[in-house]
């Protein structure tokens, strides 16, 4: 398993580490006290003020079984979880998290404003606060137009932002969202992302799991990868990535003619040629370009690649 160190920063003190997990497994029984699931094998893990920690990996493989034990949901079998130092089912720390469970149970018959409002008396907010944080949330997901609106109006990607804003109602230091773009379609998916970048922006602690690669790879500063309940790697995103054996050298405006010469400076010095070209987009990016173009420029139709190959 490979590690890596955690921030740059050098040596972190104790305070920096608000989430801890000490030889933390669970074992699901049956009746009988037998063995049924192993969810999770003992798991020993740190996650530090202010980044973005994934959780990564198929589904079944103990994400959300981890998140439970975080929150206190679920009792484990050894170990032990302490989040700002105290054991995970401790409930005073529930005041400083917040949560987005993979499927939102929200009341549908409450529009945005109740639905803040009602999450915010369950942390005992007086009336002016609650008013002040529920408006600057809805502006913050995105959702002004539609504050009124009862929420089984909703599209999934509204429901899971109006989700976000009831996970942040009690202003938390560490915020826990399992999935946040499940179901939702590439607009809702980049705009979930950016919403979790600007948390850790606002000084958040962020903790999401998710079996989506993409997602987890745009916005974590570390991840963790499960499989079948048992962590296999752990470290920054860009160190378990690189690629160690490969030079990659960009440029712009070099001219066909001068590929060779680069062919000849790669074979003098020992290099093996993997590619020369233009480099590519992601789907995702080519997706969004398209339809903000689209939006700008109404009615405008695009050309094909390969138009030019044409007869």
């Amino acid at each position: 398993m490979h590690s890596a160190p955690a921030s740059g920063r050098g040596s972190l003190s104790d305070r920096d580490v608000i989430v801890e997990a000490r030889n933390l497994s669970k074992v699901y029984r049956d009746f009988w006290g037998r063995s049924k699931k192993v969810a999770l094998k003992p798991l020993d893990l740190e996650i530090r003020r202010g980044e973005i920690f994934g959780l990564l990996g198929p589904n079944g493989s103990g994400k959300t079984t981890t998140m439970k034990l975080l929150l206190g949901l679920i009792f484990p079998t050894s170990g032990e979880a302490l989040v700002f130092g105290k054991d995970a089912t401790d409930v005073s720390k529930n005041e400083r998290l917040g949560y987005l469970p993979e499927e939102t149970y929200l009341y549908k018959f409450l529009d945005a404003e109740e639905t803040l409002d009602f999450y915010g008396r369950l942390f005992d907010m007086p009336p002016e606060e609650r008013k002040r944080r529920a408006d600057a949330l809805i502006t913050m997901v995105g959702l002004d137009r539609d504050k009124k609106r009862q929420l089984k109006e909703y599209s999934k990607g509204m429901t899971r932002r109006i989700g976000i804003a009831q996970a942040l109602i009690n202003d938390p230091e560490l915020v826990l969202l399992d999935e946040p773009t499940s179901g939702l379609d590439p607009i809702g998916t980049r705009e979930m992302k950016d919403l979790i970048i600007d948390l850790k922006k606002r000084g958040k602690t962020v903790i999401m799991s998710s079996h989506l690669l993409a997602d987890v790879e745009d916005v974590c500063d570390r991840i963790a990868v499960l499989h079948q309940g048992e962590l296999k790697e752990l470290g920054r995103v860009e160190d378990l990535l690189r690629v160690t054996d490969v030079t990659q050298i960009r440029a712009r405006g070099i001219a066909p003619a001068a590929y060779d010469e680069i062919r000849a400076v790669l074979k003098r010095h020992g290099g093996e040629e993997i590619d020369i070209g233009n480099p590519t987009t992601t789907l995702e990016d080519l997706f969004l370009e398209v339809v903000r173009d689209t939006q700008a420029r109404p009615g405008r139709r695009a050309r094909a690649a390969d138009d030019s190959q044409r007869g």
